[in-house]
């Protein structure tokens, strides 16, 4: 399994992010490839489909399939939780993820 957190530099939620990923894989006894990819400029936000920072893919697929809108750009990113918009996403989220993707 490989995870990529995309991010900008300044991103206030990509730390909270790595640390949210490492956290689950290690509750769920999983290791994985992890690799983060800073994007520096408008460029290539649109040449990498980036929605935002923090980005999390698993095997390529963004955490949220459903979420491109094609607004692509360095800005930040949120996720519905059930106690709202949030920088980081539902830990269940990512938990259901990594487990449906890990053998």
């Amino acid at each position: 399994m490989k995870i990529e957190i995309l991010y900008f530099e300044g991103c206030p939620n990509h730390r909270a992010v790595e640390d949210l990923v490492q956290d689950v894989l290690s509750e769920l006894g999983h290791t994985a490839e992890l690799k983060r990819t800073a994007i520096p400029d408008e460029v290539t936000a649109a040449a990498m489909r980036f929605l935002g920072s923090p980005t999390i893919r698993i095997d390529g697929i963004d955490l949220e399939p459903d979420s491109d809108t094609g607004r692509y750009g360095l800005q930040c990113r949120v996720y519905s939780t059930p106690s709202g918009l949030s920088g980081i996403p539902p830990r269940e989220v990512l938990r259901a993820r990594i487990q449906v993707g890990h053998p």
